[in-house]
């Protein structure tokens, strides 16, 4: 059976490798080889090879009023998912999981493995109490499942980050009592399952995680006694020994709330927004790179890829959000467009290649 009848297996392929993330489901609909094919690692490597795979950043993002312009925004948002792809700069909102039609929990925790996208915890939007809820959303299929539960009671404020390879790693935050943790968990995407991992060395509230030279490093925050006064220091978890790494003391610059913290996606260079300057970390010394658009004055995310980096923030508190890209080569930004209804305020987010 031919993939497109009456073209050649190669020609078909190369029409099939163009299709948008967001026809993948109805390609799938359509017949059981059509669907064999996009769910194949080749049809993959392929779509990444001839640079037709989308690079995507997924955000929880407050719904924007449309027409509110630069109006202060609603006191109790409403957060939903959206998707920004930068290089198009094309705006769409994701269905809600099915628990949380009428809104995703505050403070919840996004990341990506593959094709999945992990929504993780946060506070109810009604009860405001802290959930251990689990929900992943397939871009092929276009459904969401509920997973398992984290283990261990709710946390809150932790730091999360994928391998890429289908494994979440979950550490720190507080608890119901905001007693700073020093647990850390590991989630397998695939087959729906946690298991607990050895303790840090040191209690981090309000920390981040990012996977970095194939470990998972959890950087800054603070223990339960000096709430709200963050570390400077970052300890790395290893998967092929099962061990955390000695603590290093000076790992960031300065002692600083580390949510703008993101990897660079190439295994080595992190990078940082700090007092309206953009810095990155590739060895062990960190460097600026560039000022932050005069348009940024509260940074809400950051996002980066091969080649690009993403700047999503406001010029004050309850003003729009716009997005930034930064090209890597000429060291310039560029204004991402922007979309009535997608202007609300960004909790958190994480970058997709699809």
């Amino acid at each position: 059976m031919e993939l497109i009848s009456g073209l050649p297996e190669d020609v078909a392929r190369d029409c099939l490798i163009r299709v948008s993330y967001q026809q993948f489901p109805t390609v799938a609909s359509v017949c059981k080889l059509w669907k064999s094919e996009i769910l194949s690692p080749e049809f993959h490597r392929q779509r990444r090879g001839t640079n037709h795979a989308q690079k995507l950043i997924a955000m929880v993002q407050a719904r924007d009023e449309p027409g509110a312009g630069s109006t202060k925004r609603v006191t109790n948002p409403v957060y939903r998912l959206s998707v920004l792809e930068p290089e198009t700069g094309h705006w769409a909102e994701l269905p809600q999981p099915p628990e949380f039609s009428s809104g995703l929990p505050m403070f919840c925790q996004l990341v990506s493995v593959g094709y999945d996208l992990v929504v993780l915890g946060g506070l109810d939007p009604n009860s405001w109490k802290a959930s251990s809820s689990v929900f992943v959303y397939n871009f092929l299929s276009a459904n969401w499942r509920r997973a398992a539960d984290m283990p261990g009671g709710p946390r809150t404020f932790f730091a999360c980050a994928s391998d890429s390879k289908g494994t979440v790693f979950v550490a720190g935050g507080h608890d119901n009592e905001k007693n700073a943790l020093r647990s850390a968990l590991a989630y397998d995407v695939a087959s729906d399952r946690w298991v607990s991992l050895p303790d840090m060395a040191a209690e981090r509230d309000e920390c981040k995680g990012v996977f970095r030279r194939g470990r998972f490093v959890v950087v800054g925050g603070y223990p339960t006694e000096t709430q709200g006064r963050f570390r400077k220091s970052a300890e790395a978890f290893d998967p092929a020994t099962l061990r955390w790494g000695e603590v290093k003391e000076e790992f960031l610059d300065c002692a600083t709330c580390p949510r703008t913290l993101v990897d660079g996606g190439d295994g080595e260079t992190v990078f940082l927004c700090s007092g309206g300057e953009l810095i990155s970390l590739r060895g062990d010394t960190w460097q600026k790179m560039s000022t932050v658009p005069g348009e940024i004055r509260n940074v809400a995310y950051v996002g980066a890829f091969d080649r690009t980096l993403v700047l999503i923030g406001s010029s004050g508190y309850g003003q729009v959000h716009v997005a930034f890209a930064f090209d890597f080569e000429s060291c310039n930004w560029r204004k991402v467009a922007s979309l009535e209804g997608f202007m609300g305020h960004v909790q958190t987010g994480c970058v997709l290649e699809i």
